[in-house]
């Protein structure tokens, strides 16, 4: 196929996915999804917000001295120090872009920019020429351009193209465009703009009506070349447009579209369960693609479908996005070959010999209390294995509760606080109050507990449960998380964790400044 019919995957869960409440995330975490988005080919990493604080800079910067494949991105406003905050962190990426927006909306424009269309205009047209004296990729949004008029889209886009935009986003920020009318406006554009064939048009589409997909792929049925996405459609308020869902509709439907992507989609998975593990976001059991249920059947005639024929009742296969019907079963006896096989089977990759250590003596751990080892728990004994190479204020060393019936709950535990075992005991309305009671008698962290959630890792009651604990002190917001068999030591590693987080000080950014 030509290359005009290639549609570029623009990533942005490190950027616009981070934005969700809560999901912010450190230095290491943003690298190794990164990496994971290097591994599945897409196209461009948007790694962050360069200017919104030090650490989203440094991990603009870091991202672009690792990743090699891909090209990273760092968004600016369409001001100099953004845009020079930008460039900067881009400066050792061996492919480099710089994406500078501004809105263009009468309400916005009115409102929160204070400006008149022309000076819209005009800072427009300076911010792109600025970036492409700094860099050589340059991609211009047009914020709220979904509410914006046709004619002043025309005038500002041509404007940016003539200033040296090499990719123009249309991006539909508030979710509010229904799919004909969003691919009327886009083939609007492309044929209006007199200089509309020296760009590649994108879109960036968020979820606030359900639509974020729908809108993206008729934008590609209008000429748009680029998709602007994210795993499991993560993304401020109901969220963007969910990468796995954009890429594997036009591989199934490449008769109707016609259309491809370079994105290798086995790795999708893998990708997926990376950073539901790093943001605490549980993936829902019916999520297209990637949710535990996407290739479950439970109806008797579906079944006897699938047995005769996989096609009848599945459009696309398992194994296509990185699910594995025929697993190799790990146990107890499993070795370290077998270990690492299956590890590099889902997409994992461990930093060294030592991480690799640190991983299987956590299966094996595992494999003494659970018969069969799921994909499921590798995930998440790896993640664990990798949250622990940080520096740990606490730890926990054994935890006792005692919960029955007319009884109050009480929770007593020994921990390492800075190196020194103390000890704590406490009661609550229920036995993990009185863990989180007892952990905060002694570390008197002051913080409020904004999420408690569990989930079953896998299935049947020696699954794993996997706990999200979410802190906020001082507008400040982590996420900590913990596997065991045992729910309850699960939550006290979840609660230890995210204190461990917050104690650490670890920057994790939280660029509230826009929303392209």
């Amino acid at each position: 196929m030509s290359s005009k019919d290639r549609v570029i995957i623009f990533d942005t869960t490190l950027r616009d996915g981070e934005q969700s409440p809560g999901a912010s995330m450190t230095r290491e975490e943003k690298l190794r999804i990164a990496k994971a988005l290097e591994r599945l080919k897409v196209d461009v990493i948007e790694a962050g917000f360069a200017i919104a604080s030090p650490g989203d800079f440094e991990a603009v910067k870091a991202i672009a001295e690792n990743i090699k494949d891909s090209t990273v991105c760092s968004l600016a406003r369409a001001v100099d120090a953004d845009i020079e905050r930008a460039a900067e962190a881009l400066r050792n990426a061996n492919f480099g872009r710089i994406h500078t927006f501004i809105a263009t909306s009468p309400i916005h424009m009115q409102y929160k920019l204070r400006m008149q269309p022309d000076q819209v205009v005009e800072q427009a047209v300076r911010a792109v020429k600025k970036a492409r004296g700094l860099c050589a990729d340059v991609e211009f949004s047009c914020e709220d351009a979904g509410r914006s008029e046709i004619d002043f889209l025309c005038r500002i886009i041509e404007a940016a193209i003539d200033a040296g935009a090499r990719t123009i986003n249309i991006p539909d920020t508030v979710g509010y465009a229904i799919p004909h009318q969003y691919g009327e406006m886009i083939g609007q554009l492309l044929a209006r703009i007199p200089n509309a064939d020296k760009a590649v048009f994108s879109v960036h589409c968020h979820n606030d009506l359900g639509l974020a997909v729908a809108n993206s792929l008729a934008a590609v049925v209008a000429g748009a070349r680029q998709v602007e996405c994210t795993i499991n459609g993560l993304g401020e308020r109901a969220g963007n447009a969910a990468l796995e869902e954009i890429v594997m509709a036009i591989k199934t439907r490449h008769d109707l579209l016609g259309v491809y992507t370079n994105i290798d989609t086995p790795h999708i998975l893998a990708a997926s369960r990376l950073v539901s593990g790093i943001t605490g976001f549980p993936v829902q059991p019916n999520k297209a693609i990637v949710g535990a249920n996407a290739f479950a059947h439970e109806s008797g005639i579906h079944q006897d479908g699938v047995l005769k024929h996989r096609e009848t009742y599945e459009i696309m296969s398992a194994q296509s996005v990185g699910w594995h019907t025929n697993k190799m079963v790990l146990g107890k006896h499993s070795g370290r070959n077998a270990f690492r096989t299956r590890l590099e089977e889902l997409g994992i990759q461990l930093a060294d010999e030592a991480a690799l250590n640190a991983a299987f003596a956590r299966f094996k751990a595992l494999a003494d209390k659970k018969h069969e080892i799921f994909d499921e728990d590798l995930q998440a004994l790896v993640s664990e294995a990798q949250d622990d190479e940080a520096p740990e204020h606490y730890r926990l060393h054994s935890l006792e509760v005692v919960s029955k019936s007319g009884a109050v709950p009480r929770a007593h535990l020994l921990l390492s606080v800075a190196g020194h075992e103390q000890e704590a005991t406490a009661e609550g309305a229920g036995p993990v109050d009185a863990i989180f009671k007892a952990i905060e008698s002694l570390a008197a962290s002051q913080a409020t507990l904004q999420l408690y959630s569990v989930n079953a890792i896998t299935e049947g009651t020696d699954s794993q449960g996997e706990v999200t604990v979410r802190l906020e002190k001082g507008g400040r917001i982590v996420n900590g998380n913990g596997a065991d068999i045992d729910i309850l030591v699960a939550s006290a590693k979840a609660y230890i964790n995210a204190l461990n987080l917050m104690q650490a000080g670890v920057p994790k950014a939280h660029p509230q400044a826009a929303d392209v």
